[in-house]
């Protein structure tokens, strides 16, 4: 494993997450693997359209810190979410701390 701070039960424990705004992607890199999730601007909404976490990276978290960094980063913009990608809508659904994005 990489140094990207995993603990023994393979769950994340934090992550190097990247802004891409060239690419409108957060993203981040585990053992040569990367995992992202993709947006769209429209207006003063993001519409949060894939989540992309290969599937050697899966069960980890992955995925879930991904969504949390990109909601807290539309939170801090003082912006909208549009859950177009149904894990982003999960993810929302199960944290209502979130629910006011939409």
């Amino acid at each position: 494993m990489s140094n990207q701070n995993a603990v023994k039960d393979n769950t994340v424990k934090e992550l190097d997450i990247i802004h891409d705004k060239k690419t409108k992607r957060f993203e981040t890199s585990i053992d040569s693997q990367t995992g992202y999730i993709s947006y769209q601007e429209s207006g003063e909404k993001l519409v949060y359209d894939h989540t992309i976490v290969p599937q050697q990276l899966g069960g980890r978290g992955v995925g879930s810190a991904l969504v949390k960094h990109a909601l807290n980063y539309a939170r801090e913009q003082g912006k909208k979410v549009v859950p177009q990608c149904s894990f982003v809508a999960s993810y929302i659904s199960r944290h209502p701390e979130y629910q006011d994005l939409i």
